[in-house]
C-alpha cells in the first residue's frame, strides 16, 4: 500500500492521491444517506413498540433492506468513483479524463449511454447490502454489549470502540465484492457477470485475490466508520435535546 502511494505520489503528484474526491462525496452523498436513514426509519417502523430491545434479525432485515436501496442510490457515481480513481493506470489513449464527478456522469451517459450508470448494479447492491448489515447492525450489536458490562458508558470512548469494530468487520465482510464489483466497474462494453468474474480471479489469481486490498480498505473504511458514527450520535443528542 505504501509503495503504490509513493509511486502514484512520484508518477503522478500528490494531487493525485485524492483523484475521484468530487465523485466520492457524490456517492457518500447519495449512498450513505440513504441507507443510514433508511436504517433509522425501518428499525422504528419494524421494531418493539414498547422501548425493548430490537432483535438482531429485526436489525438484520432493515440493514438488507436499507443497503439494497442505498446501493442504487449511489450506484452512478460509484462507477464515476472508480473510473476517475483508477485512470492513471491505463494506457494514455484509454484514459478518460473526467474534470469532476458531474463531467464524468455526463460523459458516461453521453459516450456510452445511461445504463452504464448502473454497470456493476448487482454486485454493488449486494455490497452495499453486506455493507449496511456488517457496519451498521454490528456497531449496534457491539455497543449494546459494551454498555452491557460496567465499564462502559453511551460516551465517546463507546461509540468510538464500537465503530472501530464495526469497521473491522465491515470491511472483512466486504472485501470479495469490493474486488468484483471494481473489477467490473472499471470495464467498459463488457457485459461479463460477477459470477464468471468471480470464478476468473479466483481460477487465474487464487481466493486470496478476493481479498486484495484489505489493509487499505480498512485504513479508509475504519476512519470513515469511527468519524460517522461519533458525528451521528452526537447528531441524535442535538435532535433529542430540541
Amino acid at each position: 500500500m505504501i509503495g503504490t502511494m509513493i509511486n502514484v505520489a512520484r508518477n503522478e503528484g500528490l494531487l493525485a492521491l485524492y483523484t475521484g474526491l468530487s465523485a466520492s462525496l457524490l456517492r457518500q452523498g447519495t449512498y450513505s444517506t440513504v441507507r443510514f436513514g433508511t436504517y433509522d426509519l425501518l428499525k422504528e417502523k419494524f421494531g418493539p413498540k414498547d422501548g425493548s430491545r430490537i432483535p438482531v434479525s429485526t436489525m438484520l432485515m432493515c440493514g438488507v433492506l436499507a443497503g439494497c436501496i442505498g446501493g442504487g442510490f449511489g450506484n452512478p457515481a460509484d462507477v464515476v468513483n472508480i473510473r476517475m480513481v483508477n485512470d492513471g493506470k491505463l494506457p494514455k489513449e484509454q484514459q478518460r479524463h473526467y474534470k469532476h464527478a458531474f463531467d464524468g456522469l455526463f460523459r458516461v451517459v453521453k459516450e456510452e449511454g445511461p445504463a452504464q450508470l448502473m454497470r456493476g448494479l448487482g454486485p454493488n447492491m449486494n455490497r452495499a447490502i453486506l455493507m449496511t448489515a456488517s457496519q451498521l447492525v454490528s456497531y449496534d450489536g457491539f455497543k449494546r454489549q459494551l454498555l452491557a458490562t460496567p465499564w462502559f458508558h453511551d460516551n465517546l470512548a463507546t461509540h468510538f470502540a464500537s465503530s472501530l469494530l464495526a469497521g473491522l468487520v465491515a470491511t472483512t465482510v466486504c472485501a470479495p465484492l469490493d474486488v468484483l464489483k471494481t473489477r467490473i466497474m472499471n470495464s467498459s462494453g463488457s457485459n461479463t457477470s460477477s459470477t464468471k468474474m468471480f470464478f476468473h480471479i479466483v481460477k487465474t489469481e487464487g481466493p486470496q485475490a478476493m481479498f486484495k486490498g484489505w489493509l487499505p480498505a480498512f485504513l479508509r473504511l475504519g476512519p470513515h466508520t469511527i468519524v460517522t458514527f461519533i458525528v451521528l450520535e452526537q447528531l441524535k443528542v442535538i435532535v433529542h435535546k430540541k
